[in-house]
């Protein structure tokens, strides 16, 4: 089962992907979250990599750490980078699947 964080991270990923971002960290991820109406909101950072390591160990994103030149050249520490993996873009479309089906037996039903 998706939870409704789960959902939005796997619909946000997809978005990422069709604009020619195949790999995203954490934060960027919140703040994309954030930023977008109708999208849950994060209580904590916390919560919202607790969701990314039980995506990514269900298969529905995978994830490396970035390369260390990178993350030097910048002055910062190395982020872990996520991608959405087949699986995760196979869950999204049956949780799609499901708000349609629910929606138009409730129309005021929402997933988040």
């Amino acid at each position: 089962m998706i939870l409704p964080l789960e959902a939005s991270i796997l619909a946000t990923a997809v978005e990422l992907s069709r604009a020619g971002v195949d790999e995203f960290h954490g934060f960027e991820l919140a703040k994309r979250l954030r930023d977008d109406e109708g999208r849950r909101n994060l209580t904590a950072h916390g919560t919202l990599y607790k969701a990314l390591t039980r995506m990514e160990k269900a298969g529905l994103l995978s994830s490396a750490w970035e390369d260390a030149d990178q993350a030097t050249g910048e002055g910062r520490p190395r982020r872990r980078l996520y991608s959405i993996t087949m699986s995760g873009r196979s869950a999204l479309i049956q949780v799609e699947r499901e708000a349609e089906a629910l929606d138009r037996f409730d129309p005021g039903w929402s997933p988040s």
